[in-house]
């Protein structure tokens, strides 16, 4: 008999099944009956373990919980027990016992509080089985499966940069250096000079999915020496404008299937209304935004870029005049930006870059990119790069190459906001920071 998920055994009420999971919880109602709640990926099932049945009964007795059964039995309908419907065992077979000391707890009872994070970050496996964790990552594999599937259905190319890079891809960030045969190497912070050579080739619309590596020191609760990207980038562009109304598209898209799909998960587990953004986002300069930060009293740390908390004012202020949750913030000066950023005809000292920002915190980076060989070149000895080093990217301008730009989205911060998460630790299947390579 072939194994099924709990969540199907409604559909085979008065059959005998076979399903498996781990033993959540063991209640001993005397000798003669035993009730196992047994749970897997799908969901949670009540299993009744009578002492007429013998074999079951034997083995109920010897289990700990978090041990992995398999259980053969009766399907019936029970208005008392979980999904209103339970097991009646006849043979339980153990895969695999666990050891009766968990290390955290898998469900806390009455009063007692979940694990420090930190210690569960060191029981990482065992943390992820609460269903809440599993929703988590059921919610991220739906919403890159929409991203994709809209990169897809409008005739975006699929690419795979390489991680390992000769020269930084992004001035001022910190880079991983490892070594490399007979020389240096970086870990690369983004795909962003093979995003445009991919505009180079001519490939016109392009995304990728992959791991991005930052050696920031830092320990904040957005931050992560390891995450996952969604990169874009797209050719024969007028301006910057027209990658942030695509974004918005996508970004739609994207959280409409989440919404079909998992909505009352979300708002059951995690207690947050996911919302359809409306298009057009709001948008602000930089100017503009400073302008309303400073009346609405908010100290500015630095002139052309957002501290964290004028980050989450602006969005405040975003929702509550345009009832938004995203707002855009434009036009950043070209000091705090990449070398390789476009910009401004009449204002040199203006990029025509932007962030997008996600109920307080920033998910997006784009922009558009400039692709005139000899402007590039300036900007970059501007900024005090090594044009030796980056000579192979240089090339990529010197035989033409159409207007074009871009954005990089953080996949764990979009994750953050997607589900009202506090710190980016939760949202990673693995976290890695600077104290952390383990597990």
């Amino acid at each position: 008999m072939k194994r099924i998920h709990i969540e199907e055994i409604k559909n085979h009420i008065g059959e005998e099944v076979v399903v498996a999971g781990f033993v959540q919880v063991i209640r001993d109602q005397g000798k003669n009956i035993k009730f196992l709640l047994v749970r897997d990926v799908m969901g949670i099932v009540q299993v009744v373990v009578l002492k007429s049945e013998e074999n079951a009964m034997e083995v109920a007795d010897s289990l700990s919980t978090e041990s992995v059964i398999e259980v053969v039995g009766l399907a019936k309908e029970e208005k008392q027990a979980p999904q209103g419907f339970e097991i009646a065992a006849k043979h339980i077979k153990v895969l695999s016992h666990s050891d009766p000391e968990l290390p955290i707890p898998v469900f806390e009872k009455g009063s007692q509080e979940e694990a420090e994070q930190s210690i569960r970050l060191d029981w990482r496996w065992i943390d992820l089985r609460k269903p809440r964790q599993a929703l988590t990552f059921k919610v991220w594999t739906a919403f890159e499966a929409a991203f994709r599937e809209y990169w897809v259905k409008n005739n975006y190319i699929e690419i795979h940069s390489p991680k390992l890079i000769g020269a930084p891809s992004e001035s001022g960030a910190e880079v991983f250096e490892v070594k490399y045969f007979d020389r240096k190497a970086y870990l690369a912070q983004s795909p962003q000079f093979y995003k445009q050579m991919a505009m180079a080739a001519g490939f016109e619309k392009v995304f990728e999915v992959g791991p991005v590596f930052r050696a920031e020191p830092s320990f904040t609760s957005r931050h992560a020496t390891e995450f996952t990207g969604y990169d874009v980038e797209i050719s024969y562009i007028e301006s910057h404008h027209e990658v942030m109304a695509e974004e918005e598209r996508f970004i739609q898209y994207a959280i409409r299937a989440v919404k079909e799909k998992y909505g009352d998960e979300i708002k059951k587990e995690f207690g947050r209304e996911v919302i359809v953004p409306e298009i057009p986002f709001p948008k602000f300069t930089m100017k503009e935004a400073k302008a309303i930060l400073a009346d609405m009293g908010v100290p500015s740390e630095k002139a052309g870029d957002l501290s964290p908390e004028e980050e989450r004012k602006i969005c405040e202020y975003a929702q509550k005049k345009h009832g938004h949750e995203f707002v855009f913030i434009t036009a950043y000066p070209a000091s705090v930006r990449a070398f390789y950023h476009m910009r401004e005809e009449n204002e040199p000292d203006i990029t025509k870059s932007f962030d997008l920002l996600w109920n307080g915190l920033e998910v997006t980076t784009g922009a558009q990119r400039e692709h005139r060989y000899g402007i590039l070149v300036k900007q970059a000895i501007e900024k005090g790069m090594r044009l030796e080093s980056i000579q192979f990217y240089l090339n990529f301008f010197k035989y033409g190459c159409p207007p074009h730009g871009g954005l990089g989205i953080g996949a764990n911060r979009m994750l953050m906001k997607l589900l009202d998460i506090e710190n980016v630790r939760e949202s990673m299947f693995v976290y890695r920071g600077v104290k952390r390579l383990e597990p």
